[in-house]
């Protein structure tokens, strides 16, 4: 059956959605199942000194470090978080023990009249004093991970300088704000544990339980249970209550539930880390950037998490969209005495991409010329090095992506309007910014650690089921998978089957993030789907492949050298303000923008997360405000950490250029970490514009503006 793969269908997953019997964790019922509740550490950093409980009704019980048969440590990428602290806290709400039995409220009456004992430790709540620490809480020099990549010659960029610019730039935290919290039911069954929960990578959380519990393989099974979003928050932190809840049911030998309030999920789940980058660049007389230095700092909290590789990404995407040939840029995960940073959309890119877009903005203006051009001369092209020296092999088209967009938004003639309204006291001003994501893992990880696999099962009556590990949240990857099988197979899309995955049917194909789905595993999908309509006349047919590093790319992970990523998504945002002079308060008028994804497999899902990613990165870098008190999480309430509502999201209008991507399945490329990494240096610059000052921090407070504009800086 021919079908158009851009044109729109219906998404499986809505209609129960929206009837409301989709069943998510919390509506999972089990015959004598228990609860839990977290005890959680109160200090920043202390030694556990003793713990003194009440005594325990009957059928009720704590969990703790004792009851983990296997590693009291959590499989990520390094083993140092633990499932249960293990004498010492690192940070206020690390979890100590589970409280677990029959009634809720009994449960809550245990916690309240447990003592936990501390000896204070001078806590490290800066990455400041993290950097200068007499007392580390990670290895010697307190960084968990501290890189450094080059390429080109300083040396002569520095000597054939004629300009020299520096500048410093700061990001906060961001909450992922899913709809759904965390959640977990652990159930043991003749030897075997089974972890039901809302979750992004089943087999993340399979490996982190088997070593929990020292478990065979076989004797641990993970199931996906409809998942109300995730946003890159349900990544890592899974794995650890997943570890929970299994040592809760072994213990118990029966089934039970974890699922965290709201917020206590905001208070203690992983963040976006928090950055300080300077960028210092060298410029010559014809305003070209000659070369760069870079020094990124990311707040990682008091476990390493997925820190390294946060890092790594946030270090790769520096320079920005510029050609810069010489560069030098060294990056640290600094450990404080703060909740953990992790996974969230875009993973270091929007920290970066806010830092160089603002620099090289701020170059402009003190060199007295035209940003656009200014940064238009120094864009990359087809041909040129990436920061890692790796080769940009196919056509980048922000050159008319950026026309477009100024056309779409009238952006010129606005900003000559904007000039003459400021006469009478109205503040309004127009920013633009440019981007790209890599898509799939950074540098050979794909190969070397996800080695994705895919399986597709035809039955006798022509139905075909796709088996990855790859979950639907609320993205529509069941949708995009589906219709990528049944174009290649040229059946209905009525014909091809996706269910949430289960580790026990499904192999490895690797986790949900990365905005890997599409453009990895979707062409895998195809790649299987090839191969199984070749044996289509069979009754019962099963067919599996595996990922593949495609040819003439190279990457060594020791020097951090070579191509980073095989495909690049680019991106070109205009956001338009319009700046109260009294209070400083900020309305965004409107949003225009324009992605190259390649081709696109469903267009309205495509709309979805072009808007969705937006919205996001507007909250980044304007109203979402999260601060942290003595180690302690301030905006700890849905009243408290404000998100853009309904009422908030400006009219947004946005276009595709298609520039193919032969390894994507159809042409398509990544999609969803994109489309928000180029909203905040566009709202910021959009303020710039409005106020003729300089922005170097998110999110954008009024009371902070007041200050910059007081101060004339």
């Amino acid at each position: 059956m021919e079908f158009n793969i851009s044109q729109s269908v219906r998404r499986e997953d809505v209609p129960d959605k929206i009837a409301g019997i989709a069943k998510y964790i919390g509506d999972y019922k089990f015959k004598d199942m228990l609860y839990a509740r977290t005890l959680r550490s109160t200090e920043a950093r202390a030694i556990i000194k003793n713990i003194v409980f009440p005594k325990l009704p009957d059928g009720y019980c704590i969990v703790d470090k004792g009851d983990v048969p296997g590693r009291n440590r959590v499989k990520i990428i390094d083993y140092d978080m633990p499932f249960f602290a293990d004498g010492v806290v690192n940070y206020i709400g690390e979890p100590i023990a589970l409280v677990v039995g029959k009634d809720k409220r009994v449960i809550e009456s245990i916690l309240s009249q447990i003592r936990v004992e501390y000896q204070r430790i001078e806590p490290i709540l800066s990455v400041e004093d993290g950097l200068n620490a007499e007392k580390p809480i990670f290895g010697d020099n307190n960084c968990f991970s501290d890189y450094t990549i080059s390429k080109g010659d300083m040396v002569s960029a520095k000597r054939r300088a004629k300009f020299v610019y520096e500048g410093e730039y700061e990001t906060g935290y961001q909450e992922q704000f899913y709809l759904e919290p965390q959640g977990m039911i652990g159930v043991y069954e003749e030897g075997k544990v089974s972890i039901y929960g809302s979750i992004q990578c089943p087999y993340y959380v399979k490996n982190a339980v088997e070593e929990c519990l020292g478990f065979e393989p076989y004797r641990v099974r993970i199931v996906q249970t409809t998942t109300g979003g995730g946003f890159g928050g349900k990544e890592d932190y899974p794995s650890l209550i997943g570890g929970q809840v299994a040592c809760a049911a072994l213990k118990t030998k029966k089934p039970v539930c974890l699922i965290f309030e709201r917020n206590e999920d905001i208070e203690v789940t992983t963040k976006r880390h928090p950055s300080k980058i300077r960028l210092k660049s060298y410029i010559d007389e014809n305003y070209r950037v000659l070369g760069m230095e870079g020094d990124i700092v990311l707040d990682a909290g008091a476990y390493s998490g997925l820190s390294s590789v946060v890092l790594q990404r946030a270090m790769f995407a520096s320079a920005g969209v510029y050609n810069i040939e010489n560069l030098v840029v060294r990056g640290r995960a600094v450990a404080t005495n703060k909740v953990v940073s992790g996974a969230f959309r875009g993973f270091g890119a929007p920290q970066a991409f806010f830092a160089i877009e603002m620099h090289m903005e701020h170059i402009a203006r003190e060199l007295g010329i035209d940003p656009f051009e200014f940064k238009l001369s120094n864009i990359l092209r087809q041909g040129d090095r990436s920061t890692t020296g790796g080769l940009y092999r196919d056509r980048i088209l922000l050159p008319e992506m950026v026309n477009r967009v100024i056309k779409m938004s009238s952006l010129e003639e606005k900003k000559k309007a904007f000039k003459e309204k400021r006469k009478i006291g109205k503040l309004n001003g127009i920013g633009l910014s440019m981007f790209f994501h890599g898509g799939g893992f950074t540098g050979s990880g794909e190969r070397d650690h996800i080695k994705g696999r895919v399986r597709l099962v035809k039955d006798d009556k022509g139905y075909v089921e796709i088996l990855v590990s790859n979950v639907e949240m609320g993205q529509g990857a069941g949708t995009t998978l589906r219709k990528i099988a049944a174009k290649t197979l040229e059946v209905p899309l009525s014909k091809i089957i996706f269910n949430n995955p289960d580790t026990d049917r499904v192999p490895d194909s690797g986790p949900t993030v990365a905005s890997r789905t599409t453009v990895i595993v979707g062409k895998l999908v195809q790649e299987a789907s090839e191969k199984l309509k070749e044996r289509w006349s069979e009754d019962r047919v099963e067919v599996e492949v595996q990922y593949k590093y495609p040819e003439g790319f190279y990457w060594d992970n020791d020097r951090f050298e070579g191509d980073a990523y095989t495909s690049y998504s680019w991106g070109v945002n205009a956001v338009e303000v319009e700046v109260d002079p009294t209070t400083c308060e900020v309305k965004i008028n409107g949003v225009w923008a324009v992605f190259d994804i390649g081709s696109a497999i469903d267009e309205r899902i495509v709309k979805g997360q072009i808007d969705g990613g937006i919205v996001q990165g507007l909250g980044y870098a304007s109203i979402e405000v999260m601060e942290d008190r003595s180690g302690k999480i301030m905006q700890r309430k849905s009243t408290d950490y404000t998100i853009p509502t309904s009422m908030d999201v400006p009219e947004i209008k946005s276009e595709l250029m298609c520039e193919p991507y032969g390894g994507g399945p159809f042409g398509a490329k990544a999609l969803g970490e994109l489309t928000l990494v180029g909203a905040a240096p566009a709202y910021a610059l959009a303020i710039e514009d409005a106020l003729g000052v300089k922005i170097n921090k998110i999110p954008v407070r009024p009371e902070h503006l007041m200050e910059v504009v007081q101060n004339g800086k």
